[in-house]
């Protein structure tokens, strides 16, 4: 299994793609509008790991401590891995039609 990406959550898209673009040299490269959310893909030379931002966009403020969502990571075996979760008694939220994502 390798790191795929992080989520944070931020409150301001333009001012956060300046600071992760200009200040620390990311580059974009996926943009999704999910309708109520905007999410942002940047990424550095080597392109291995990426910085999910999402922006909401209903406007709500953020609690300190709440913008960070979430790690996902890649693997060439997620059976294994589900059976390795339910093993430990772990629980698990279901596929996502459209990802096939599995939330542990």
């Amino acid at each position: 299994m390798k790191l795929a990406h992080t989520m944070i959550r931020v409150r301001d898209l333009e001012r956060s793609l300046d600071f992760y673009s200009n200040f620390l040299g990311l580059h974009e490269v996926r943009r999704k509008d999910l309708g109520d959310a905007i999410l942002v893909f940047l990424t550095g030379e080597d392109g291995h790991h990426y910085i999910e931002l999402t922006f909401n966009k209903d406007g709500r403020d953020y609690e300190l401590g709440s913008q960070f969502g979430h790690l996902a990571f890649f693997t060439g075996n997620l059976d294994a891995v589900i059976e390795k979760v339910e093993s430990v008694g772990w629980d698990y939220r279901g596929s996502r039609p459209e990802t096939g994502s599995k939330y542990i």
